[in-house]
């Protein structure tokens, strides 16, 4: 068993595209753990989808060797939509390494995982990266992070993760900094899980950093939650290859594989625990994450429902934060409806459904979740536009707000304003880092931020912004329901909430969007926006013309008006029977009215 006092449990955090990545890469070559010649970038992001758009999603675990000591270390992920995965990694931690981009400076990112570390009571061991850049100022940015975190600038390492430059101190310096863990190598063992994926060939494979006591690859454990007893099949490490080992001891982080084939059993947050010695109470575990953005997935063949539900199973193992409910759709057929942390979030979980499990989805307009109070006096939660009952039987509809941190440079304060003012946002505080630099804090409507906010505040401010988020609880606001008619027949997967100020303009840009997705059919399609039973705008797409006269030369014009009656008539049945086919594109398409 390893001495508990050479032990050090850390996490590195910092902004999206601050070096993370990088920094972990470093420190594997730094410590031998990986051979010069199997070394490549981004050494632990493992999936496909993370190399591609060069960004973390998933946190990892590896364990190296540095001096005399064991050190674990958690790369995790920078993007505000997966926040929650940084919350579970500092809770297997005692300390964090808080990188800072030494050409940027401090960022909305920097601030909220500098807090959450400081809520988890860790140490935190700050450090300037890409000090090799001609444009970093590590001495201007030092006393910004003295200013604003409180953090000494004497105490702040200067490092360059990409050329290895001062990594040898900063390991140094989380050995001296960082307390080893406490723990009671007697007490009955209880470890905690905080990641978990599923293997087709060995069952659930769990994250789990030891507390107290002791656990044995030849013993039984017990999952306290879920109330189920395993036999232990491997114990390990991660070096960063998996190597098994015959027993955790107290503040070690490992994985466990334990033959569980139910997905269910093994949630994040459960406690293990020695079968034949078990632990009174189990450890704390995590909040469960409030979604903030609902779609609906349906698979484009409907015989595929039963494969998107496994897939959902599986992959909320690894990624605890979604959640999801069945539901029907006239247009789409039976599909989930699921909720995400956030735009960003809701795409990744889409495109891994598709690659990791072979499925063909579509996706339904991103909606949040309003509060509608009804006139007896009763109250129902609503995230699927259709659920939203009749105006007359409702008494007024609260949606969530959003407090919003932008950090930018101070020459685009007026085109951020302008953004938050358009989308309905309350300024609550201006504050300046630095003399270029400034805090705005908005309280906006999450439906005005889920769509494109990011994206707009992005190519207003040349990229150079930084956004953070958080809940702030319900306001009462004006909204009402634009439902979407086609050929008479509202079209569910269409329908929105929308404020009711905007929501006539809302209508008349979706109609017209939509007569140039639709594909021309045999009959005329009238396409209806209506707030209500009131139409507020209307497109038609024409019919295609079949030319029935085309085998009528010469003879009786009274002929050739026979056919075009005949026509006449065969168009007004089809369109009392006709169906309109909608193609995949549009549902998709007609969403993003800005473009």
């Amino acid at each position: 068993m390893i001495d508990p006092r050479r032990i050090r449990n850390f996490s590195i955090i910092s902004h999206v595209d601050h070096g993370k990545s990088t920094l972990s890469d470093r420190i594997l070559e730094l410590t031998g753990a990986v051979e010069a010649r199997d070394m490549r970038e981004q050494y632990l992001d493992s999936m496909d989808i993370e190399r591609e758009r060069g960004i973390t999603i998933k946190a990892q675990n590896v364990r190296v060797h540095w001096r005399d000591h064991i050190l674990h270390l958690i790369d995790t992920p920078g993007h505000v939509d997966f926040g929650y995965e940084v919350s579970r990694s500092l809770a297997a931690c005692e300390g964090v390494v808080l990188l800072v981009d030494a050409s940027q400076g401090i960022e909305a990112q920097t601030l909220a995982n500098c807090y959450l570390a400081l809520e988890h009571d860790l140490e935190i061991v700050a450090a300037l990266n890409k000090i090799d850049l001609p444009a970093a100022d590590p001495e201007r940015y030092a006393a910004e992070i003295e200013a604003v975190l409180g953090l000494p600038a004497d105490e702040i390492l200067h490092i360059s993760a990409k050329t290895g430059q001062g990594v040898d101190q900063l390991l140094d310096e989380v050995v001296r900094r960082i307390p080893a863990p406490k723990a009671d190598p007697e007490a009955p063992a209880r470890a905690l899980i905080f990641d978990s994926y599923y293997d087709q060939y060995r069952g659930v494979v769990s994250a789990v950093r030891v507390v107290d006591g002791v656990i044995r690859s030849a013993g039984r454990v017990r999952f306290v939650q879920a109330g189920t007893v395993h036999d232990i099949e491997e114990l390990g490490v991660r070096t960063p290859v998996p190597v098994p080992i015959a027993e955790l001891g107290p503040g070690e982080v490992g994985y466990l594989i334990a033959g569980v084939r139910n997905v269910g059993e093994a949630r994040v947050g459960e406690t293990v625990t020695d079968a034949a010695r078990p632990a009174s109470s189990p450890l704390p575990g995590y909040r469960d994450p409030k979604p903030m953005v609902f779609c609906g997935l349906y698979p484009v063949e409907g015989d595929e429902f039963p494969d998107l539900r496994e897939a959902l199973e599986k992959l909320q193992l690894n990624d605890a934060s979604i959640s999801y409910a069945p539901e029907t759709s006239v247009a789409l057929g039976f599909g989930f409806r699921c909720g995400f942390l956030g735009l960003l979030h809701m795409e990744i979980v889409r495109e891994r459904l598709e690659r990791e499990f072979g499925l063909s989805l579509i996706a339904t307009a991103p909606s949040v979740e309003y509060v509608a109070h009804l006139t007896d006096g009763t109250t129902r939660h609503v995230d699927n536009p259709s659920e939203l009952p009749p105006a007359q039987n409702i008494d007024h509809v609260d949606e969530p707000m959003l407090r919003v941190t932008i950090v930018t440079p101070s020459e685009y304060t007026g085109t951020i304003i302008d953004l938050c003012q358009t989308r309905r946002g309350r300024q609550e505080r201006l504050q300046y880092l630095s003399a270029e630099r400034l805090e705005l804090v908005y309280l906006l409507p999450l439906a005005d931020v889920v769509v494109d906010f990011f994206d707009q505040l992005k190519s207003r401010t040349k990229g150079f912004a930084s956004l953070d988020y958080e809940p702030a609880g319900l306001e009462t606001a004006q909204l009402v329901r634009v439902d979407v008619l086609l050929n008479g027949q509202p079209v569910d997967a269409f329908s929105s909430i929308v404020h009711r100020a905007r929501a006539e303009d809302y209508g008349r840009k979706m109609a017209a969007k939509l007569r140039e997705l639709i594909p021309r059919q045999l009959f005329d399609v009238p396409i209806q926006a209506a707030i209500g039973g009131r139409i507020v705008a209307r497109e038609t797409v024409k019919a295609r013309r079949k030319d029935v006269l085309a085998k009528c030369y010469g003879g009786d014009i009274t002929r050739k008006r026979k056919l075009l009656e005949k026509q006449k008539e065969g168009k007004k049945r089809m369109k009392s029977i006709g169906r309109v086919e909608i193609p995949q594109e549009a549902f998709v398409s007609a969403l993003r009215l800005d473009e």
